[in-house]
């Protein structure tokens, strides 16, 4: 996994002072990282508009159209004058060497947006707009330096941002370009060094971090001398919607779990491979419950809940406020947005629209960690958000293709298979979440047509 920062000026201070370098050098090395990256991808003397705001963006885009220069076709826009000391003399730099300055956007082979960086504090005025929305109809190839201009420094977007093939940001991953919202905009995202040791950012201390393909453990049995108790016995506690427990279960059950029960008072018609009972089993390890949950008796659930085993909760049991007693070392919880904000409301840490969650996923993901420590909360959405106390956890690789009824319960399955089979609750989120999305992104089928069942089979030939 990759550390991720939320504030990076803090971070270039402390390099300049740890390595006697100068803010020039770092944009130096800045603007050569994104050179490399189009001198390598694009043929010699294709077209590049290179549009650059007034400030230190803007510079790095004033450096990258006289390092590129001579080996392309370069134009270099303006929206003003630089303001900044730094951009004025990039832009000397520019001028010295006949880089070209165009009056007028228009159509290149690749487009560079240096507008706007990290600072964006405010709303954008309508020539801002206006820019913004003719670029994006270009039909070139489109780059975005250290963060598309639109998004604030929270990953947001007040009224309209530079749609980006790629982002190449500097030095560090931003917690910006991991918001939901910034999943639209960004495109790939791939990290330039500024002439600093990898070891000086490894050192810095954060909270948060973004998985990689690596971190995904699966659940590969080395022991032989084993039988289906080895591998934990889960039980999936049925309500009123019983296909939802179904999913759970199949998935649950091709995750390596030895043992699968559905639990329900009401005896239905499941598929062959997975158990049924009335009653929590002697030996169950692991238990998963809300899917299709419907209504409950309080005394029931409370009953469930007590048990001290590892736990998910999911789907309608977060409109329960009973939980809210039992969110303690056992619980895995894994709401969607909607979901969160019961949640959210029914612990007093606030009463918000799906619109304000979105716009401040993480800073709600941390009030609720913080004051729920023990617990392991699992925020679905386009990027998947994995938390406990302080740390977060970031899963980038979802797609379009998991917006179907039955993914979430995939997904739950996952996770409580893995927890009967000892995982540690972190871990087990994390693999789950990965092979859940990694299935999806192996899918070569159309991305509108992918089932649960295409995702348990996918999960299989990981």
């Amino acid at each position: 996994m990759k550390k991720i920062f939320d504030e990076v000026r803090s971070l270039d201070k402390k390099a300049i002072e740890n390595y006697f370098l100068s803010e020039d050098i770092l944009m130096e090395h800045a603007s050569i990282g994104i050179q490399k990256y189009i001198t390598k991808k694009f043929k010699k003397n294709e077209k590049i508009l290179i549009v650059s705001g007034t400030g230190n963006n803007g510079a790095d885009g004033i450096a990258l159209a006289r390092l590129l220069h001579k080996r392309f076709d370069v134009s270099l826009y303006l929206t003003n004058e630089p303001k900044t000391e730094i951009g004025k003399l990039q832009l000397k730099r520019a001028k010295s060497i006949n880089v070209n300055f165009v009056k007028d956007i228009f159509q290149a082979d690749i487009i560079v947006d240096c507008i706007f960086g990290t600072g964006l504090n405010k709303e954008l005025d309508k020539n801002s707009i206006d820019l913004i929305e003719k670029l994006n109809n270009f039909k070139s190839f489109k780059i975005a330096c250290d963060i598309p201009s639109g998004l604030d420094i929270l990953g947001r977007v007040t009224t309209i941002a530079f749609k980006a093939n790629v982002t190449i940001t500097m030095g560090v991953l931003k917690t910006a370009l991991f918001s939901d919202v910034a999943k639209d905009y960004v495109g790939k995202i791939k990290v330039t060094k500024l002439g600093i040791e990898d070891e000086f950012f490894q050192s810095t201390l954060t909270n948060k971090y973004l998985l990689e393909k690596s971190d995904l453990v699966l659940p590969y049995r080395n022991i032989e001398n084993s039988h289906k108790g080895t591998y934990g016995h889960l039980n999936v506690i049925s309500g009123e919607k019983v296909g939802a427990s179904i999913i759970s279960s199949m998935a649950a059950f091709s995750f390596g779990a030895g043992l699968v029960t559905i639990i329900s008072e009401n005896q239905k018609s499941i598929p062959h491979l997975i158990m049924q009972d009335k009653v929590i089993s002697k030996n169950c390890t692991a238990i998963a419950i809300g899917m299709g949950l419907g209504k409950i008796d309080d005394s029931k659930l409370e009953n469930i809940l007590k048990l001290k085993l590892p736990k998910v909760l999911d789907a309608d049991i977060f409109y329960n406020k009973l939980i809210l007693e039992y969110l303690n070392e056992y619980v895995v919880l894994t709401p969607h947005p909607k979901e969160f904000i019961s949640l959210l409301k029914l612990a007093n840490i606030a009463d918000i629209t799906i619109e304000e969650l979105q716009n401040n996923r993480f800073k709600y993901v941390k009030e609720f960690c913080n004051k729920y420590p023990y617990v392991v909360l699992l925020l679905k959405g386009s990027n998947v958000i994995i938390a406990q106390d302080d740390n977060i956890y970031i899963n980038s690789f979802g797609n379009s293709s998991l917006s179907k009824g039955g993914s979430g319960d995939v997904l739950s399955g996952l996770i409580a298979s893995l927890l009967a089979q000892g995982y540690k609750r972190v871990e087990g989120c994390i693999s789950a979440s990965l092979a859940h999305t990694l299935s999806a992104l192996n899918y070569s089928k159309n991305n509108y047509s992918l089932t649960p069942d295409d995702l348990i089979e996918g999960i299989k030939n990981l």
